[in-house]
């Protein structure tokens, strides 16, 4: 039995013994086990978005759900998104969820065509497992797609140098890329990253909860079809025929007029502008438009064309506001943030959008070295310019402003905000314009009827639509025999659901260091054992790290968490004994007896318990004085939960 079918055969049994069974027709139906379908082994071509063998995929071909997936390898968004894809799989497992392959190279991406003709090189000559280790090296090395790097990723994917070289070289596979182009047009998923999720139109590097949304709902309707008889190797075809209509390879114009984007948000959302975001034009102006964005983006970067053709076209008309959103994976964003910042303290909001257009200017150059001459050209003190990088000194502004774009749903960059209206991403001078032009004929309706200029932003924002309130989930006092991490008598305690098995549990650590840092006493970490089903090793791993508590206390408890957290991909019965020993002083005796008898199993599933009653179900997840963030947020996304909450518990 080769690894992929043992990992299946293990969620099989896994399913069946929680009473799961569909009753697939790949064999008996009853009680018994049913294998599925291997991946790639069926043929849905009849679908309307078509999957056959020639595309790479991830998962069971009878899988309930399909997400195709249009990407492009030489875009950021694109490599944005595997995390969230690596975590549905992970979630979800190949009996559930298959992910397809569709290429989608965009024209002025210079390198990303020869990129996908090698991958579909690759896929065709050595396979599906082959292709995704391809497609990881290239979105690790997204900067350096080059033949040379093609040749040793297809090599260290499992592919024969020789037949790939000649292969490549011949452009033997580029006809798959252009079918799946002309697929892509076909569609409307002009851009990238693009899926359909059995059909179902899911545009950009959205969060996990978005997916999961539709993942869910998704699952629940190929459920149904197969209650009712419809064999689970074709719920695909019957899903994506519902949901996405017949394809039609039509001419360009028509495709054209086939939606490119989810229907669009035409709610007026309630954006606060403060005195301390930079702005240009007056402050009368009829259209304020707030625009959520950083300085290594390249595609805020793109933008700026667009917003001097705003402000050249509309003049007075338009005030144009800045408001910071340095992405966790841009490391020069935030350093540049408080650069700008500290130019605007120095010499006003003119000061702070020359050094915006030398700071854009500069890009991908942007270090300190690169900001030092930005400032010796603008006249700037680079010695306090650099005590306020290092210092992240205007951290509370910055900060703020990407607490209000996590809250009002804006986490990409860049996003704007029309008088209240969203328009997400770079888009083209004719898109703002459309916008632009209808908010405008409402501000001089309200001038008409008597609203002063200077008051017409505050009279949209009074009916505006606020973001919603946090959710609330209620999961009880903290175990007496919980690891926790700071004082009882804290005024906020957050409740830290996760599994060592999880690289989204370990991603978050930091930013739980950072909480620790920031708010010292104030804040008390209480641990939570959630291992997932799917992970195997997550369970006995739980076990062991409460058994360290039950010897050694809460310090010896956390010294093993990082361990676990650092050993990831070694969590098996030896390595869990030897990062105990390492602990120093405790019992191994004891140590094993707890894991043979699986003592603290009732402990851990207590834990889970909890989580399951509260509806949470994926890690990690926090309760924070009852308010639920889950996933692994970034540090503004806790701020704002801890800060309201230690304001009211005073």
């Amino acid at each position: 039995m080769n690894k992929g079918t043992a990992i299946v055969g293990f969620l099989l049994c896994f399913l069946a013994g929680m009473g799961l069974q569909y009753g697939l027709d790949h064999g008996k139906k009853g009680g018994d086990v049913i294998v599925a379908a291997e991946t790639g082994e069926l043929d849905h071509s009849a679908s309307p978005i078509p999957v056959t063998k020639e595309d790479p995929q991830w998962g069971n071909s009878d899988a309930l759900v399909t997400i195709v997936e249009i990407s492009d390898f030489e875009c950021p968004f694109c490599g944005r998104v595997n995390p969230t894809l690596k975590r549905l799989k992970d979630e979800y497992g190949p009996k559930q969820v298959r992910v397809v392959w569709k290429h989608q190279p965009l024209p002025f991406h210079k390198n990303a065509r020869p990129a996908h003709e090698a991958a579909a090189t690759v896929h065709a000559i050595a396979g599906n497992d082959a292709f995704w280790k391809f497609h990881d090296l290239a979105f690790q090395n997204r900067a350096n797609l080059t033949p040379e790097n093609f040749e040793k990723w297809a090599v260290q994917a499992g592919a024969d140098l020789a037949k790939f070289k000649a292969d490549f070289a011949a452009k033997k596979y580029a006809a798959k890329v252009d079918k799946d182009m002309a697929l892509a047009k076909s569609i409307g998923a002009t851009g990238t990253p693009a899926f359909r999720i059995n059909g179902v139109t899911l545009s950009g590097a959205q969060p996990y909860e978005k997916f999961k949304e539709i993942v869910d709902a998704q699952l629940a309707e190929a459920k149904k079809l197969v209650a009712s008889g419809t064999p689970a190797s074709q719920v695909y075809v019957a899903l994506t025929k519902k949901n996405a209509g017949p394809a039609q390879p039509a001419a360009p114009e028509q495709a054209a007029k086939q939606p490119q984007q989810p229907p669009e948000d035409t709610t007026i959302w309630k954006v606060p502008v403060v005195d301390s975001d930079p702005q240009k034009g007056p402050k009368d102006a009829l259209v304020t438009i707030v625009e959520w964005s950083e300085f290594q983006c390249p595609f805020c970067k793109r933008v700026l064309d667009t917003t001097k053709q705003i402000e050249q076209t509309y003049g007075k008309d338009v005030r144009i506001v800045w408001k910071d959103n340095p992405l966790p994976f841009h490391p020069r964003a935030k350093p540049t943030a408080n650069f700008a910042r500290f130019a605007q303290k120095a010499k006003g909001d003119a000061g702070f959008w020359q050094a915006h257009d030398l700071l854009f200017e500069s890009q991908p150059k942007l270090e300190d070295d690169d900001m030092k001459g930005i400032a010796e050209k603008m006249g700037l003190n680079w010695t306090q310019a650099k005590a306020a990088i290092d210092g992240n000194k205007f951290a509370e502004p910055i900060d703020a402003a990407a607490e209000l774009a996590a809250e009002l749903n804006a986490r990409g960059t860049p996003h704007f905000f029309v008088n209240g209206y969203r328009v997400t991403g770079a888009q083209p001078f004719d898109k703002f314009k459309t916008v632009i032009d209808a908010q405008l004929a409402k501000a001089k309706a309200l001038v008409a009827k008597g609203t002063p200029r200077a008051s017409v932003y505050a009279e949209i924002m009074k009916t505006a639509k606020g973001p919603p309130p946090p959710q609330r989930k209620e999961v009880g006092a903290a175990p007496k025999d919980a690891p926790a991490k700071g004082p009882a008598t804290a005024k906020v305690t957050i409740h830290e659901f996760s599994d060592f098995e999880c690289p989204f549990c370990s991603r978050v650590n930091p930013t739980m260091q950072q909480i620790v840092q920031e708010f010292g006493n104030k804040v008390r970490i209480v641990w939570r054992h959630m291992p997932l089903p799917f992970h195997q090793k997550a369970p006995l791993a739980s076990e062991a790290s409460q058994e360290i508590y039950a010897q050694k206390g809460h310090k010896a408890f956390w010294d093993y968490h990082d361990k676990l957290f650092a050993n990831q991909k070694a969590l098996e019965r030896p390595n869990l004994e030897k990062y105990a020993e390492e602990i120093g002083g405790v019992d191994m005796a004891k140590f094993k007896a707890a894991l043979d008898s699986r003592k603290h199993k009732p402990r851990v599933e207590a834990d889970m318990e909890a989580a399951k009653k509260a509806g949470i179900s994926g890690t990690p997840a926090f309760v924070i004085n009852g308010y639920f963030l889950s996933g692994a947020q970034p540090y503004p996304s806790f701020k704002k939960l801890i800060d309201r909450a230690l304001k009211e518990a005073k």
